[in-house]
C-alpha cells in the first residue's frame, strides 16, 4: 500500500516536471527567471493541494478492487485490467470532486492525463514484474539446474479417512501409486476398511498439527494431498480458535514442511463457499465474498499457499462444489444427501431457502479431480486455482428438492421459507474442463438413487447418527479429541522432565 502511494506521487511529480520542462523549452512566452519561479511554485502548490486527496481516493479504490486481498492471486492480463480499472476510477473521481467542489483542477488537464498514464504504467509494471521474474527464473531452473518431476509416484494424503479421502484412496491405489495416509482416525478405520489390506498403502494415525509427525509422513513423498480440515460452516462456528488452528495454521506448517522436503506437488482442498453470495456466474477470478469462518479460513490458506509457490513447489487449490453421494465416510449433513435421507426415512423433503443457488459434485468426481490435478503436467497446475464441478450441476435448492421428489414420489415436498444460510452462488467450471480435461461422471439424479438404495437396504441404519454429521460429531464427542492440540506437547514435556529427574538422581545431582 505504501509503495502504491509512492508510485502515485511519483507519477504526479513526473507529470508536473514534464509540463514545466515543456513550458521552458517550447513556449517562447516564458523568457525570464521570475516567470520560471512563478510557474515552479504554482506547480508545487498544485502538488501539495492535489496529491493527498488523489492518493487517498486511489488507495480506497485499490483496496476494494482486491489489490491487497484476493487480487494477489490474479494473473496476467486480468490483473492488468483490474489495475487499469482501479487507477482510472480513482483519477475520474478525483477530477470530479475537484472540478465541482473546488472550482477546477489545480494544474493543467495535460498534467493529470500524463499522471494517470504514468500511474497506470508503474502500478501495472510493479504487479506483473514479479510474475515475469518468476517465469524467467523458472525457465532457467527447468533448462539448466534441475529437470522437474512430471509425475508423482508416492502420495501423502492428509485427512484421507474423511468424506473425499476415503473415495480418493482406492483410485490412487488402482493407478499404482504408493499411498501414505496421515489421519487422526476420529471415525475409526471403518471408512478405509476396503484399502487397509491392499499393498502399497501405509497408515499413520496422528494429528497433522504435530510437526514431527508431518515431517515423518512427508519423507520420501513426491506429492501431498491435503484434505484435512474442520469442514462446513456450522462445524467451524463451534470453535473459532480451533478452526483457525486446524484449517489455516496447520496448512501453512504442512506446506512449509513439504516444500523443505522437496515435494513438487501440493494439492489443497478448498471450497466454492469462498464466493459467498452473488447473482453473477463466478469463475476463479471473481470477487470473493465469504460469509462464514469456514470460507475465510480456506481463502487465507489459499493465499498462504500461493505465496509459497516456486519453480520446484507447485501448490494447486481445488475449490470443490457442494458434495453429495456415498464414500467410505458418507456425510448426511450436506443438502442432497440430507434431503434424500429425510425423504426416505421421514417421508418429508423440507426445502429451506429454495431460491438459493449451489454447484454440486459427487464425491467420486471430487476424488477424480484430485487425481487429474495429480497427473497433470506441472506447469498446468503450478500456483493455480480450480473450481471443481460442472456448469450443468448448478441448481437451486428447490430444484434439488424437486429431483429428489421425482425419485421419491410418496414423500411430501415442503418449502419452508428462509433460514440462516446466506450463501447463494453459481459457478463456472470452464477452466478445469479445458485445462485438465475434467468432466464429472455423476449426476445429482444418479447420486440420489445411490443414497436411496443404501437407506432402503439398511446399509445405513440411522442417518442421524453423529458419525454422519461433522457438527454433531464435534459437538458430541470429536471436539474434545482434537481441541487439545498441546496434549502431545504437554506429555512430551512431562516425559522429558521425568527422564531428567531419573538421570539427575542416577548422577547424584
Amino acid at each position: 500500500m505504501i509503495a502504491d502511494a509512492l508510485m502515485i506521487n511519483i507519477a504526479f511529480l513526473f507529470a508536473l516536471a514534464a509540463r514545466f520542462i515543456y513550458k521552458v523549452v517550447f513556449e517562447s512566452a516564458v523568457s525570464n527567471s521570475d516567470v520560471y519561479n512563478l510557474i515552479f511554485w504554482s506547480y508545487l502548490k498544485a502538488y501539495s493541494k492535489g496529491t493527498w486527496l488523489l492518493t487517498l481516493i486511489c488507495l480506497v479504490f485499490f483496496y476494494f478492487n482486491g489489490f491487497y486481498t484476493y487480487g494477489r492471486v490474479y494473473n496476467g492480463r486480468y490483473k492488468a485490467l483490474i489495475v487499469a480499472q482501479a487507477v482510472s476510477l480513482g483519477y475520474l473521481l478525483f477530477g470530479f470532486l475537484l472540478y465541482f467542489f473546488s472550482g477546477g483542477l489545480p494544474a493543467a488537464r495535460g498534467v493529470w492525463v500524463l499522471a494517470w498514464l504514468v500511474s497506470l504504467c508503474l502500478l501495472v509494471a510493479a504487479r506483473l514484474w514479479s510474475r515475469l521474474w518468476r517465469n524467467l527464473v523458472r525457465s532457467e531452473h527447468d533448462l539448466v539446474i534441475q529437470p522437474q518431476k512430471r509425475k508423482a509416484h508416492s502420495v501423502l494424503v492428509i485427512g484421507g479417512a474423511g468424506y473425499i479421502g476415503s473415495a480418493l484412496l482406492p483410485k490412487l491405489l488402482d493407478k499404482g501409486y504408493r499411498v501414505r495416509l496421515l489421519d487422526l482416525l476420529l471415525y475409526g478405520t471403518e471408512p478405509i476398511e476396503n484399502v487397509l489390506r491392499r499393498p502399497h498403502v501405509e497408515v499413520m494415525q496422528a494429528d497433522f498439527r504435530q510437526v514431527d509427525k508431518v515431517v515423518e509422513a512427508v519423507k520420501d513423498m513426491d506429492a501431498v494431498v491435503h484434505l484435512g480440515a474442520i469442514v462446513g460452516d456450522p462445524a467451524c462456528a463451534l470453535d473459532k480458535e480451533l478452526t483457525i488452528e486446524v484449517n489455516l495454521m496447520a496448512t501453512r506448517m504442512i506446506a512449509e514442511v513439504a516444500k523443505a522436503s522437496s515435494v513438487n506437488r501440493f494439492i489443497f482442498a478448498s471450497t466454492c463457499s469462498v464466493y459467498g453470495a452473488s447473482k453473477e456466474i463466478l469463475n476463479e477470478y471473481s470477487s470473493l465474498k465469504p460469509v462464514s469462518l469456514y470460507a475465510r479460513s480456506k481463502i487465507a490458506s489459499e493465499r498462504v499457499l500461493m505465496r509459497m509457490a516456486t519453480a520446484s513447489f507447485a501448490p494447486t487449490c481445488l475449490r470443490f462444489s457442494t458434495i453429495y453421494g456415498l464414500s467410505g465416510r458418507t456425510r448426511f449433513d450436506l443438502v442432497v444427501n440430507l434431503l434424500t435421507a429425510k425423504g426416505v426415512v421421514d417421508g418429508l423433503i423440507t426445502v429451506i431457502d429454495g431460491d438459493q443457488w449451489r454447484p454440486f459434485l459427487h464425491v467420486d468426481d471430487a476424488a477424480l479431480a484430485v487425481l487429474k490435478a495429480l497427473e497433470a503436467p506441472l506447469p498446468l497446475v503450478r500456483n493455480q486455482l480450480f473450481n471443481v464441478g460442472s456448469n450443468d450441476q448448478n441448481y437451486t435448492i428447490q430444484q434439488v428438492g424437486e429431483i429428489i421428489h421425482e425419485l421419491l414420489p410418496t414423500a411430501k415436498l415442503v418449502c419452508s421459507g428462509y433460514g440462516a444460510d446466506s450463501r447463494n452462488y453459481r459457478v463456472d467450471f470452464s477452466k478445469i474442463r479445458k485445462t485438465l480435461g475434467f468432466v464429472p461422471q455423476w449426476t445429482i439424479r444418479e447420486g440420489v438413487q445411490q443414497v436411496i438404495k443404501v437407506l432402503k437396504s439398511g446399509e445405513v441404519k440411522d442417518y442421524r447418527d453423529a458419525k454422519y454429521s461433522n457438527v454433531k460429531f464435534l459437538t458430541e464427542e470429536g471436539r474434545s479429541r482434537i481441541s487439545c492440540v498441546n496434549g502431545w506437547a504437554n506429555r512430551l514435556i512431562e516425559q522429558t522432565a521425568s527422564d531428567y529427574a531419573v538421570l539427575a538422581k542416577a548422577a547424584g545431582v
